[in-house]
């Protein structure tokens, strides 16, 4: 290589890092006004000088069918500026002749919208291919090649491949309101040599779990938005596991959980039987995945008179006062906080003993939940305030307590709490007795008097009433014959 050659590779690599930092600008070409029925309809979505990392699925078009996407990228280097650019291909298959609308539409790429105004295509009849006049003038790179022998149409194979597609749970039995992760993903084996790809997994999974989600359990999803490869064992063989969906399901009744048998279509690759240097070396085809139905049991929890209003789970109390000695009258402020692994949205609120001792009144009620790693984990919280009424010491344990059944113990526990309150002062009670009494009938005997009166009722100022109206009436009277 020449040095200045070798210089301007050396110069391309050093400017690499400053690429990244220019303008990543979007956009999107639409293909021909006209394509007949032999050809194809592409949307190339292109990042300029960025790699495409996420994209959206592109529009449906009537009167054309999806017929996969392939990728392309370009690095240009011209006077020491690197310029490069990524693109995605969405490729259609016209179905019918005719005069079709393509409506205006919106993209996400890497996060950031790029909208296209759409326009009308005209599908023609099938156009009749040129033939490379080239072939008719001497190439000497021809022989070389062997580009002067007949050409054939390259032949494509299909390779077998060694991949599945499943549905997982974590539990084959559960107990009703006890939790079970389940997991829809496909299987790549490391010794597979067939080219797959994924195709519109969105749109499919979206009319995949209308049958998918069971109608007797709640759900919390886990809400995967891209699907990743993990390394994975099974039966001692190494897979790449691309998880599509993932939940954890609550039973809400005896009913078993059936999953039933649910199709994933993938883009399968036909490779070619004699690969050549200029040849196409693969073809692209479809190919659809099945799995096979589950079923999970559901058993009916031990005998408890509140076997059908406690949670399932294990959770644990962590509670909090913020003082342990008041006054009668004074406000409390005491949190019941339970957290743990289960239904965290569906725990039931706590029972509070009706007491004229305490006041407690209606709490303040938060919850925060967590969906990771195959578990649904969080914690809900009680606030309450309390006014005692009465002074003595208590525990409040008399007063909150919660009950749960731990599926892994097979048994009810109950949460209580641990807290003591003392509590000073008069009692409340006397104090709005002697509020609202006028007097005790003994305290005011010295000073009552014993004279006898009538009961005859006395009458004087409605006598001078009646008086007073006669007067206003004369008056009145006098005035009008005066006139």
């Amino acid at each position: 290589m020449k040095k200045s050659n070798a210089l301007l590779f050396l110069l391309a690599f050093m400017l690499l890092p400053l690429a990244s930092l220019k303008a990543q600008d979007i956009s999107i070409q639409l293909g021909k006004d006209e394509v007949g029925l032999n050809e194809l309809f592409t949307i190339t979505v292109t990042l300029q000088n960025g790699s495409i990392k996420s994209y959206s699925d592109f529009p449906e078009i009537e009167g054309f069918a999806k017929r996969g996407t392939s990728s392309s990228s370009k690095t240009n280097i011209v006077n020491g500026q690197i310029t490069s650019s990524q693109s995605i291909i969405q490729r259609y298959l016209p179905l019918e002749e005719g005069s079709y609308t393509l409506d205006a539409f919106t993209m996400e790429l890497n996060g950031t919208s790029v909208r296209s105004n759409g326009k009308t295509i005209k599908i023609t009849p099938p156009v009749e291919r040129r033939r490379n006049t080239r072939r008719n003038r001497f190439d000497p790179f021809d022989d070389l090649f062997g580009r002067n022998e007949t050409r054939k149409a390259p032949e494509f194979v299909d390779v077998k491949e060694d991949a599945f597609l499943a549905l997982t749970t974590d539990k084959d039995e559960v107990y009703v309101g006890e939790g079970f992760t389940t997991t829809f993903a496909f299987y790549v084996a490391d010794a597979n040599r067939a080219p797959l790809q994924f195709h519109e997994a969105g749109k499919q999974l979206s009319t995949i779990l209308k049958d998918l989600k069971p109608e007797n359990c709640w759900e919390e999803n886990f809400n995967i938005e891209n699907i990743y490869g993990e390394r994975v064992t099974i039966g001692g063989k190494n897979y790449t596991r691309y998880k599509i969906y993932q939940a954890a399901f609550y039973p809400l009744n005896l009913e078993p959980v059936v999953f039933p048998s649910v199709p994933f279509e993938m883009i399968k690759y036909r490779v070619a039987k004699s690969p050549s240097f200029f040849g196409r070396d693969r073809e692209e085809d479809f190919k659809t995945f099945n799995t096979r139905e589950k079923t999970v049991k559901v058993k009916a929890l031990p005998p408890h008179p509140l076997k059908d209003a406690v949670a399932v789970g294990d959770f644990e109390l962590d509670e909090k006062i913020d003082k342990t000695t008041v006054e009668t009258g004074e406000s409390f402020e005491y949190t019941f906080n339970i957290y743990g692994e289960g239904n965290i949205a569906g725990i039931p609120d706590l029972k509070i003993p009706a007491t004229k001792t305490i006041d407690i009144y209606p709490p303040n009620v938060s919850q925060d939940i967590n969906r990771g790693s195959g578990r649904v984990t969080g914690s809900k919280q009680y606030s309450y305030f309390g006014i005692p009424n009465e002074p003595g010491d208590y525990d409040l344990k008399d007063y909150f307590g919660w009950v749960f059944f731990n599926p892994e113990k097979e048994t009810y526990d109950t949460l209580k709490s641990t807290v003591k309150l003392k509590v000073t002062g008069e009692s409340k009670k006397n104090v709005s007795i002697s509020s609202s009494d006028l007097g005790s009938f003994y305290d005011n005997i010295e000073v009552a008097s014993n004279k006898l009166e009538s009961l005859k009722e006395d009458k004087t100022a409605q006598i001078i009433a009646n008086l007073l109206i006669i007067a206003m009436l004369a008056g009145a009277g006098y005035m009008f014959f005066k006139k």
